[in-house]
Formats: structure tokens, C-alpha cells, sequence
């Protein structure tokens, strides 16, 4: 589920939000995002639908495809292995494995999102979605409703980590349900843009705040409440959050921009594309060790 960055629109009825940076705790950036994204999930399709397909499996805004680069393995060995996907958004990635004959479960926070899942599920397949071959779960991944070693993959395509104040609790809880020596592979916004403007043109090329400073970004309404959270992690935190989850780290992965990408995407865009990396993909292997 890949995300706009800090420009996200707000509802109409509402006054515009105010952009601040202070502490934002667990509990308060999972009410806020998940408000987020059922007011916004309507409009994040409408956008973004035609880019990430109904079926297909888009690491990011470059456009780098699972089909091509095989982050989980290859298509071929995906037959048959229960997937999580974490942060799903209307399922578009779990519907890709579910057709190369995984039994992928999609998880998200939103129940607009999933809503449309069922949308694109009953348009391809007809009868509430349950042709397609996923099952939905609505659900915190801070806290992941599923019994221990229940999955052999999990995958998360800017879903969950870049929303949660606690990152090692949702990485905690992904290889608690992982099998021993499984996979999980996420991708998330590059650490690196933190210190520049959300911007696809010339100024989002100019550094204006610390990338060390990781205070979160805060949208809050007239009362002061959060209504959206983005938290920041450098390049060495999130390497460590990953061993110190209990995972090894096989691989990160930096997309760079291809000449057929023509568009925008909140602070994505062809000219910073071809100059700085916009995305960070960990691949990630549980340990073989039990607990």
C-alpha cells in the first residue's frame, strides 16, 4: 500500500489540517492512520488504481514489479505457500501471489481499503470476492490475530511501518507468525527523503531539515488532534530494528527510476528519480531458531 508522503488530501467538511512535528505515540498513530486512510482510501484508488493494477505486485512508485525482480523467490515456488501481506490496501499485491498459486492473506487497518478489495474481487470473479483466492483481515499489525509459524512469506509494499511509532513490535509480531527460516520483504519510503521537501519538482531536491531529527509528522485538526502520522527511521535504524526483531538481513534493495515512468506520485517523480533513491526494500529471512 504505497502512500502520497505528507501531502495527503483532507475531507472537504474538514477545516485543512495543520503540519506539525512533535511525539506521536502507538496507540494514537494507529486511530489517526486508520481514520486516514477510510477517508482517503476512495481517493487513493481513484488515483493510484490504474498504476497498481488489480492483480499485479508494485514494490513502489518506480514501478519495480515482484514479477521481474522475485524479492519473495521465484513465481514458480510460490505455489502452494500461505502468504501475509501486511498493510495490504485493497489487495492488489495478495490477488498477484493468489494467481501464481499462493494462499496469500491481506491484512490492513482500513475497512475502506479492504472495502476496496472486495470491489475489485467481485468485479474479476464475482460472489463478495471470494473467487479471487484471498482472504481479508482487518486488523493492527502491531498485534497480528494469527497462531505462531502460520505463514511461510510475508510481504508489506509501503504498508504499516512507515504509519507506526513502534516498527520492531510489527516486525516482532511478523516473524512470531512466520515460519522458521521465512522470508518477509518490505518496502518503505527511503530514509533519505526525511530531510527534504515531499516534493516532485527542482525544490524537493534541496535539504531543509535534519535527517537525523526522526520527531514525527503530525497532521492534527483544530483540536489538536492527530488525524495523520508518518514516523521517521534512518537507514541504520531500520537495519537495526530488523536484526534486533530477530530477522537477517539479506538484501536491501534501492529501485532506481525507469525511462518508462512517466508520472508523479506525491514526492516521487522522473527528474528526483533519476538523481536520489525514493524507496528502501528489505529482504529479510527469520531466523531458524524457535520463539
Amino acid at each position: 500500500m504505497i502512500q502520497d508522503g505528507d501531502d495527503g488530501p483532507s475531507s472537504e467538511a474538514e477545516a485543512e489540517p495543520a503540519a506539525v512535528r512533535r511525539r506521536a505515540g502507538g496507540a494514537e498513530s494507529s486511530r489517526a492512520n486508520r481514520a486516514w486512510w477510510d477517508r482517503n482510501a476512495d481517493e487513493y484508488q481513484d488515483e493510484h488504481g490504474s498504476f497498481l493494477g488489480d492483480a499485479r505486485f508494485v514494490w513502489c512508485p518506480e514501478g519495480l514489479d515482484e514479477a521481474q525482480a522475485g524479492l519473495l523467490g521465484p513465481a514458480a515456488g510460490l505455489r502452494g505457500l500461505r502468504v501475509l501481506e501486511v498493510g495490504a490496501g485493497a489487495a492488489q499485491c495478495s490477488r498477484w501471489l493468489a494467481a501464481q498459486g499462493a494462499r496469500p492473506v491481506a491484512l490492513d487497518l482500513s475497512h475502506r481499503q479492504l472495502q476496496h478489495a472486495l470491489r475489485i474481487g467481485d468485479g474479476e470473479h464475482g460472489g463478495a470476492g471470494e473467487g479471487d483466492g484471498v482472504a481479508l483481515v482487518e486488523a493492527d499489525a502491531r498485534s497480528l490475530p494469527f497462531a505462531d509459524g502460520s505463514f511461510d512469506l510475508g510481504c508489506s509494499a509501503f504498508g504499516a511501518l512507515p504509519f507506526v511509532a513502534d516498527p520492531v513490535r510489527v516486525l516482532r509480531e511478523v516473524r512470531r507468525v512466520l515460519r522458521p527460516g521465512g522470508r518477509f520483504v518490505f518496502s518503505v519510503t527511503h530514509p533519505m527523503r526525511w530531510a527534504l521537501p515531499d516534493e516532485p519538482g527542482p525544490e524537493g531536491l534541496t535539504v531543509l531539515s535534519s535527517y537525523f531529527d526522526r520527531t514525527p509528522y503530525v497532521e492534527e485538526d483544530e483540536r489538536g488532534r492527530a488525524v495523520y502520522v508518518e514516523h521517521h527511521r534512518t537507514m541504520g535504524d531500520r537495519v537495526r530494528d530488523v536484526v534486533s526483531a530477530g530477522f537477517r538481513l539479506l538484501d536491501v534493495v534501492e529501485p532506481e527510476w525507469p525511462g518508462w515512468n512517466t508520472q508523479e506520485w506525491g514526492g516521487w517523480s522522473p527528474l528526483r528519480g533519476r538523481l536520489i533513491p525514493g524507496t528502501a526494500i528489505f529482504v529479510c529471512e527469520r531466523d531458524e531458531a524457535g520463539g
